[in-house]
Parts: structure tokens; C-alpha cells; sequence
């Protein structure tokens, strides 16, 4: 999973906007925005995705969340935002390095997609 457009991400490969990073998360603006803010948060651990993350994950798997939740604060939408984490290609995924979508800025429907 060295080689996937993420972990290019975090060793700096490919350049990113990024809003957010610690030792565990980086969170940078989505390339093709679905909403006002689109950010992305993933871990630095390479996990491909959610169904493949184990027990000794549940910290990270927290710890990005409360990180997306701050992050929409910061951007102005602390009070109304979406977060998505989709698994496997099935569902939408098609960068296979687990991800957090933090959307916010329009309306959300319900059911999605």
C-alpha cells in the first residue's frame, strides 16, 4: 500500500492542501470538492480499508473523527457537517487507503446516495 496516491500524500510525493496534520492523521482539501468543504482525513497507518482495520485500530479510528469533527469547527461548519467513510469498491471507494470525508456548506439528503 506504499504506493497509493495517499500514502504519496503523506511522504510528500504529491503536493496536497492541507488543513491538518499530527503524528497519527493528515487531512488535506479534497481535489474534486462535493460540497463548500470537502477534506479528507486519513490515517498515516496504511490500512486499505475499514473492514480490514482491527481492535488495536479503534484509538486512530476515534482519533479521526474527533479530528474531522474539530477541522469543521475551524472551517465554519462545526454546527452542520456530513462525514463518509466509504468501504471497498462496492461502496464507492476507489483509493484503497481508509479515508474520512468531512463535507459541510449545503444541504445533505437523506437517504445518501
Amino acid at each position: 500500500m506504499s504506493d497509493t496516491l495517499f500514502a504519496k500524500i503523506i511522504n510528500r510525493e504529491i503536493e496536497a492542501d492541507i488543513v491538518h496534520e499530527d503524528d497519527t492523521v493528515l487531512a488535506f482539501r479534497d481535489i474534486a470538492p462535493q460540497a463548500p468543504m470537502h477534506i479528507l482525513v486519513i490515517p498515516k497507518k496504511p490500512i486499505d480499508m475499514l473492514a480490514n482495520a482491527g481492535a488495536d485500530d479503534q484509538a486512530l479510528l476515534g482519533h479521526m473523527m474527533l479530528t474531522a469533527a474539530r477541522i469543521a469547527a475551524d472551517e465554519g461548519y462545526g454546527d452542520g457537517f456530513r462525514l463518509a467513510m466509504n468501504n471497498g469498491e462496492k461502496a464507492g471507494q476507489s483509493v484503497f487507503h481508509i479515508h474520512l470525508h468531512v463535507l459541510g456548506g449545503r444541504a445533505f439528503d437523506w437517504p445518501p446516495g
